[in-house]
């Protein structure tokens, strides 16, 4: 089966991300790794990955290459200062869920929008009664760089279009 919209697709892959500061372009590292023992699952079409992502895969099917570089732009682009909030820090206590350690600079912390969807946002500095929160996507500002194999693509369960999500994950 070739990679269509609303196909289940397992991919493995090596993430690599580059910046460009200043005209000089920083060379590739490795950021992630999915490989056959955790393959990324998503719903082509309902994945809220950069639609470049899917466009490179679109028609490719199980056991298909691929390495592709999505630029800044295309990907989750600049970084905006508007999402950098400074939030008191009473909201981030332990009857919350939240332990002292996971406000320390460069800790991510796990969150809820207001629709109740996971998120998360950088810990970028403890400001005494408040903390520095950084809400951009940890991929701001880079080159996306993929290199990998379409380790499976089947037809999703109508459960699973109807979750927006695949279910299998959801037993883990």
């Amino acid at each position: 089966m070739n990679i269509i919209n609303s196909a289940v697709v397992g991919l493995t892959y090596e993430l690599k991300v580059s910046k460009e500061a200043d005209e000089i372009e920083s060379a590739p590292f490795s950021v992630e790794v999915r490989d056959n023992e955790d393959p990324f699952y998503f719903i082509f079409g309902q994945s809220g990955l950069p639609e470049k992502f899917e466009g490179f895969l679109l028609g490719k099917k199980e056991g298909d290459a691929f390495t592709f570089v999505i630029p800044c732009e295309e990907a989750y682009g600049e970084a905006d200062d508007e999402l950098i909030m400074a939030l008191p820090k009473e909201q981030f206590s332990k009857e919350r869920g939240f332990e002292p350690d996971m406000l320390e600079e460069g800790n991510f912390l796990p969150l809820l929008d207001e629709q109740g969807f996971p998120m998360q946002a950088k810990v970028l500095k403890d400001l005494g009664e408040e903390i520095l929160l950084d809400f951009n996507h940890p991929l701001v500002g880079f080159d996306l760089h993929f290199e990998g194999e379409i380790f499976e693509v089947r037809e999703a369960t109508a459960e699973e279009l109807q979750a927006g999500q695949i279910l299998d994950d959801l037993e883990d």
